[in-house]
């Protein structure tokens, strides 16, 4: 399934005290659907899913859904290590409006292929919303193999991965082998362009809150044939895509809204603010745009 071609793991904005803050949100939206952005992914990692209440998930589910009237898909966050608590969380997001929900490879339980098909399956079954599964190893430990999500993308409403093992090995076995209408974005930013090379669809990004005009750009260059220059393109937007990954997510990411003069909020504890050598190594980056 189709959701755009760039897509961006919105930020969760938090207030001075560290709530949810929805006129922030507001803006956010606004301005990123101005800069490139096709499509949101809320209440994911980038959206600090891990610290937010199921409760301030369902507001800002409900909130972006109204502020977007459909302007573009928004996709939920809904997954979950507890497969009852994420048919829930799932369906909840189903009945305010959500476009799609994104549900990651449950964390810490370390469960089987067997497993993870029996998980996906279950809560598919549970909602009509389209699915797009999320594949990250690096934080949930456990992987979704090509074999696991070929099998997957034959249940009508598992559409769609959000990929970030960058085994393009891996990626390319599930673009051969899954349906046509079945899409594959990257999760890594700095892989967007390799991954469009072997057929993938678009990116699910961090970085295209500060360059998501520019992220269309290269896409758009790539598209046209114009392999060189959406080559260049990539070579000048890589450190920004890099510098937003010198401390945890969303750390950088927020910072660099915040220096840019959307005031995000910080993020919440365990994640902490950058240092100040991080800092001024995120502000040197940012004086290249």
């Amino acid at each position: 399934m189709y959701f755009g071609k760039v897509l961006t793991a919105m930020v969760t904005p938090f207030d001075r005290e560290g709530n949810l803050d929805l006129d922030k949100t507001t803006e956010l939206v606004n301005y990123l659907l101005n800069n490139g952005t096709d499509g949101l992914v809320i209440a994911g990692t980038t959206g600090e899913s891990p610290t937010l209440s199921h409760a301030e998930k369902l507001s800002l589910f409900k909130h972006v859904v109204e502020v977007v009237d459909k302007r573009v898909p928004v996709i939920a966050g809904t997954g979950s290590n507890n497969t009852e608590a994420t048919i829930q969380l799932t369906k909840e997001a189903e009945a305010v409006g959500v476009d799609a929900a994104l549900l990651v490879t449950p964390y810490y339980n370390k469960p089987s292929q067997q497993g993870l098909l029996e998980h996906f399956r279950t809560v598919a079954n549970q909602t009509s919303l389209p699915i797009m599964l999320y594949n990250i190893p690096g934080r949930s430990v456990v992987r979704i193999n090509p074999e696991t999500v070929i099998e997957l993308s034959n249940i009508s409403n598992i559409v769609s991965i959000k990929d970030s093992t960058g085994d393009l090995d891996a990626i390319t076995t599930i673009i051969e082998h899954t349906p046509d209408d079945f899409s594959l974005y990257s999760g890594d930013d700095n892989l967007t362009l390799p991954i469009l090379s072997i057929g993938g669809t678009g990116i699910v990004s961090v970085a295209a809150h500060i360059i998501g005009d520019r992220m269309q750009a290269m896409i758009q260059a790539y598209e046209q044939g114009n392999v060189k220059e959406a080559a260049t393109i990539h070579r000048s937007i890589q450190p920004i895509m890099k510098g937003m990954f010198i401390a945890p997510s969303p750390t950088p990411v927020k910072a660099a809204l915040t220096a840019k003069g959307l005031d995000v909020g910080k993020v919440r504890l365990p994640l902490i603010d950058l240092s100040s050598e991080e800092q001024k190594k995120l502000l040197e980056i940012l004086s290249w745009i």
